[in-house]
């Protein structure tokens, strides 16, 4: 729902706190914003450069999490479960944000993205989550050092606005893939695979804001159904540039591998 999260969301051209009348969110300036029937609110101010993932890759990504898969995802993120706001910046269907929920009885979830078809979803993962589209490489509608927590898994990271968003004592959870995630996959069909570097990078670009603490390493076997390992590729970027016919036919076991690393605030 919208409104628990309006106390924290901003107007993306002014800055001003935001109030909702009927299906739109406006601020003091007379910047007026549509809400969706789905029930996502548009804060976009008209500049998306792109428009993220597709409806076919929402639903398999919804069918693929719904089979409970990357539920050790899940459960490496809910230790750091907060009361307050927790913002996932790069929220895709939700199913993450709702997580880090229910083991927050007292959070408000705000969930941000440039998917509409992903946004659909995200609206209705959890009754205090709200959904908002937004682009994370441009200022953010949210208030300065309004979030207690930012979830980041396997989403682009804005160190500066992130900075800027969280508390002085707030976390930023980032969820990067490790190099051997879906090595199977990989190299059966030519898909798109992690950059070795990954982690040193992610270290870079968030070195100026941030200090990284103990991160942990993931890993998972899945044995998945010629089906299931379809609808993984088809949730990935790969799902651009592999063909149907080369996709899996035969039953397949495939290593899910995540960082999850915290940081806190410089």
């Amino acid at each position: 729902m919208i409104d628990g999260a309006l106390p924290y969301l901003r107007c993306p051209i002014c800055t001003q706190p935001l109030h909702r009348a009927d299906w739109a969110l406006r601020c003091p300036r007379g910047h007026s914003f549509d809400m969706a029937r789905q029930g996502y609110a548009d804060l976009s101010a008209g500049r998306l450069p792109h428009s993220g993932d597709t409806a076919e890759m929402v639903a398999d990504r919804a069918d693929f999490l719904a089979a409970g898969h990357y539920d050790f995802i899940g459960e490496a993120l809910t230790p750091y479960a907060s009361d307050g706001l927790v913002v996932d910046a790069g929220v895709g269907t939700g199913s993450y944000l709702a997580r880090v929920l229910d083991a927050a009885p007292g959070a408000v979830g705000l969930g941000l993205d440039v998917s509409k078809p992903a946004l659909r979803r995200a609206a209705r993962a959890h009754p205090r989550a709200a959904a908002v589209l937004a682009d994370l490489w441009r200022l953010l509608p949210v208030a300065d050092a309004s979030a207690a927590l930012i979830l980041n898994v396997f989403a682009p990271r804005n160190g500066a606005e992130f900075h800027r968003v969280l508390r002085a004592d707030g976390v930023l959870l980032v969820v990067t893939p490790a190099p051997n995630h879906l090595r199977e996959l990989i190299d059966a069909h030519g898909l798109i695979g992690v950059d070795p570097d990954k982690e040193a990078r992610l270290q870079e670009t968030l070195a100026a804001h941030f200090t990284a603490g103990p991160g942990k390493l993931h890993e998972r076997r899945l044995h998945l159904t010629a089906a299931e390992a379809r609808t993984l590729i088809g949730m990935t970027p790969s799902a651009h540039h592999v063909p149907v016919a080369d996709l899996p036919t035969t039953e397949v076991t495939v290593t899910a591998a995540v960082h999850v690393t915290p940081f806190e605030r410089r």
